[in-house]
């Protein structure tokens, strides 16, 4: 497991960390900020899964095998990493967000739970986002309409959804992702505003922790 200090007091602290329960469209978002916003920086996260539909390598993630992820980790590459629903690992690259910190650009981290907790713990002075679905019914239908996971997936996949969906707290703020083009603006809003416990919006943007789980 990658530890240590990631950056010394002169780097700038511009890393937002998205995280939030599986299916709930992290990837989606990103990819929209990534499409929308050039300005803001996108880590790109190794994995051992294969390939998606549609995903590309390089793109959507590296993909590398078992032997490659370990090697990574053995030689203290990555800032974060970790065995998700107890299948695949991913994580993420150290060199390339130190770069894009070091040339003061705002830099996104979209991760799973566990790795965001990592990062915190390395980097506290980041702005961590939770993504959250408008219901948990909302959730359930999307996982099983993007149809890539069997029966037995999909149940393991909603188990860790509902242990991810109550550590909201632990965030500075939460996007409802009600539409995928507004909860990348009010993703982009927070990453700019450069606050270390961003305020509420107004509603159907950014909201504390507290008030998203009364949505």
């Amino acid at each position: 497991m990658a530890t240590g200090n990631v950056a010394d007091a002169s780097t700038p602290t511009r890393l937002t960390v998205l995280a939030g329960p599986t299916a709930v469209g992290k990837g989606t978002v990103a990819a929209y900020v990534r499409a929308h916003y050039p300005q803001v920086w996108h880590s790109v996260s190794v994995t051992t899964r294969p390939p998606r539909p549609g995903e590309r390598d390089g793109e959507h993630y590296h993909f590398v095998s078992a032997q490659e992820f370990a090697a990574m980790v053995d030689a203290g590459e990555l800032l974060e990493c970790a065995v998700v629903h107890g299948r695949a690992s991913y994580g993420t690259p150290r060199a390339p967000v130190i770069r894009a910190l070091e040339q003061g650009r705002p830099a996104l981290l979209e991760i799973d739970l566990q790795g965001a907790r990592q990062v915190k713990r390395v980097m506290p002075d980041a702005l961590f986002v939770f993504l959250a679905p408008p219901s948990w019914e909302e959730l359930v239908a999307r996982l099983v309409g993007r149809g890539t996971e069997s029966p037995a997936e999909r149940e393991a996949r909603l188990a860790t959804a509902r242990v991810e969906l109550a550590a909201a707290q632990e965030f500075d703020a939460v996007v409802v992702n009600h539409a995928v083009e507004q909860a990348a603006a009010d993703l982009v809003s927070l990453m700019t505003a450069h606050v270390p416990a961003p305020a509420p919006h107004e509603a159907g943007q950014a909201v504390p922790p507290e008030r998203a789980h009364r949505r």
